[in-house]
Order: structure tokens, then sequence, then C-alpha cells
């Protein structure tokens, strides 16, 4: 299956939904104000670190 003609109609229809939401996604990130004076690195939610020089910042 080198050719894009020799995928099925139901990859097709994968594939096209999928690039909309890639593009949805990205105008959603482009439209969020930057954050300012938050944490470098890791997300804090999802690894845990709530604390920055013993002050919570994240809330």
């Amino acid at each position: 299956m080198s050719e894009q003609n020799d995928i099925p109609e139901a990859a097709k229809r994968a594939l096209a939904e999928a690039e909309e939401r890639r593009k949805l996604r990205e105008a959603e990130l482009k439209a969020m104000p930057e954050e300012l004076g938050g944490r470098d690195g890791p997300e804090p939610v999802r690894y845990g670190d709530w604390e920055k020089k013993g002050l919570a910042i994240d809330f």
C-alpha cells in the first residue's frame, strides 16, 4: 500500500477527521494567552510539583 489510492475509504475518512482535529487544536492553542509567571518544565498537575520556593503558585 504505497499509494494513496490503495487506502480504504474508512481509512481516508479517519485521516481527514484526524487532520481536521489537528487544525482545530492548533487554532485553540494559538488563541490561548501566554502564561506569565508559571512553572518551567513539566506540568505540575501531571507530575505533582505543587510548590515553587515554598509558595503554591498553581492555584
